[in-house]
């Protein structure tokens, strides 16, 4: 068991975007039947879409352990011990504190509490997903996934192999 180290930031309007936050359903919509059927043909571009960009956008997944099919690049970091992946978790959070929108956010006790909790739950096998909302009003969001294989996701392969 391992754990990868996820980071992002960016526009709210961006990380609002959930369609490209979420994998498409396993099965497509139907294709249109008739050369006039318009919204079936919106709909079936839509999805089309949505499943090419959804494994290379570097938009936070819904599920956290969608991470582990995003490109190999987008991983900030891999640990083999749990303390160490909360540790990377606990420096982000320091580094971006200032900037946290919230002033509670920024109070070194409760980010204190929050890695310990992190470590806690990587430990276990979980994974863990923190987000803030920033000034201008941008959004960090910071994940770490536990890998090899992962609890709620068994069947996403690592992406470092």
């Amino acid at each position: 068991m391992h754990h990868h180290g996820y980071l992002w930031t960016g526009p709210k309007e961006r990380f609002d975007n959930e369609a490209l936050r979420r994998p498409p359903h396993p099965d497509p919509p139907a294709a249109p039947v008739a050369d006039d059927d318009v919204k079936a043909e919106q709909l079936l571009k839509r999805y089309r879409e949505v499943a090419a960009e959804f494994p290379t956008s570097d938009l936070p997944p819904l599920e956290t352990a969608y991470w582990l099919i995003k490109p190999p690049s987008s991983v900030r970091g891999t640990w083999d011990e749990a303390k160490k992946a909360a540790a990377w978790l606990g420096k982000q959070l320091a580094e971006y504190a200032h900037r946290f929108a919230a002033e509670r956010n920024r109070d070194t006790t409760h980010l204190t509490m929050l890695v310990n909790s992190a470590a806690e739950r990587l430990e276990s096998g979980a994974d863990v997903s923190l987000g803030c909302y920033l000034e201008r009003p941008s959004y960090l969001s910071l994940a770490v996934v536990t890998c090899s294989p992962n609890r709620s996701k068994p069947e996403l392969a690592c992406p470092a192999r």
